[in-house]
């Protein structure tokens, strides 16, 4: 169990893993229902533009002030990596990484895919070397109520049940996710022309608004593999814990399965045993440079 609120911990090992994926699953649940509620007369002339295409709503920031609270309480000496920037972040030790609302474009046009994205992640440096460990992962698909949930060794699962990758090992018969850059484009054409190649070799693709609905998908099987890139750490950091927690693969575009590397590297391919099929038509095209 968690100790009392001015303890300190240095160490991972001290945590309980399943007590904090417990009580953030119920946050996550919580703030769902918020959410729901407000979408239901969400008003467009309420959001606000952070950035060509990058858009904020008060349900995004009323969403995370609500999620900051209570995580606070379950480990206030952790920094936090959220979103809409509350919070403060730590070069070492624990970091909660929230996205409060992944997928508000489609929220703002009543589009059911959106999702609570909220992780755990444990960074410790030493002899010049950082490494960043995952420990805990939630995503919680708002509009079908579901809660895709896993600690570290701990397997994943969804409402409770456990899910494991789909069993699916040619990509000519795989469902494939992805995401559409909306604001960097230097790269549009290796894109458009990576996405023509995944058309032609796998059974569909896929892009639903939401990197952390994607990954879940993943995990529970719907999907057999994930890629995009110009991706924030909040957008992915559970999504890619319930992937590795369900039996998946995760790495960045040239194969590396350091979390560091996928997590704050902004690129991100996540799949079943396909995963090299995968990584080979992405090289092909974004490494070709």
């Amino acid at each position: 169990m968690i100790s009392s609120p001015d303890s300190t911990f240095t160490n991972k090992t001290m945590l309980d893993l399943p007590f904090l994926r417990k009580e953030v699953s119920e946050l996550s649940e919580k703030v769902a229902e918020f959410i729901y509620k407000e979408a239901q007369d969400f008003d467009k002339d309420d959001i606000e533009v952070k950035s060509f295409n990058s858009l904020v709503s008060y349900v995004d920031k009323e969403a995370e002030k609500k999620i900051v609270e209570r995580l606070r309480e379950l480990l206030p000496q952790a920094g936090i990596i959220a979103e809409e920037g509350t919070g403060t972040p730590k070069e070492e030790g624990f970091n909660w990484i929230i996205d409060p609302l992944d997928g508000t474009t489609n929220f703002v046009h009543g589009i059911p895919v959106y999702s609570i994205s909220i992780a755990l992640a444990f960074t410790e440096k030493k002899e010049g070397k950082t490494k960043t460990e995952l420990l805990v992962g939630v995503v919680y698909e708002v509009s079908r109520k579901e809660c895709f949930a896993a600690h570290q060794n701990g397997g994943a699962t969804l409402n409770g049940k456990k899910i494991t990758v789909s069993g699916e090992n040619e990509l000519g018969k795989s469902l494939i996710a992805t995401g559409f850059p909306y604001e960097d484009f230097d790269r549009i054409e290796d894109y458009l022309f990576m996405m023509g190649k995944m058309m032609k070799a796998a059974h569909g693709l896929r892009r639903l608004g939401s990197a952390a609905v994607d990954l879940s998908y993943v995990a529970a099987g719907r999907f057999e593999g994930y890629f995009e890139y110009n991706l924030n750490s909040w957008d992915v950091a559970a999504g890619a814990l319930l992937v590795k927690e369900a039996g998946g693969i995760v790495s960045d575009f040239e194969g590396n399965e350091i979390v560091e590397n996928y997590i704050f590297g902004r690129q991100i391919i996540a799949a079943t045993q396909i995963h090299s099929q995968i990584l080979k038509l992405v090289k092909d095209v974004f490494l070709k440079k």
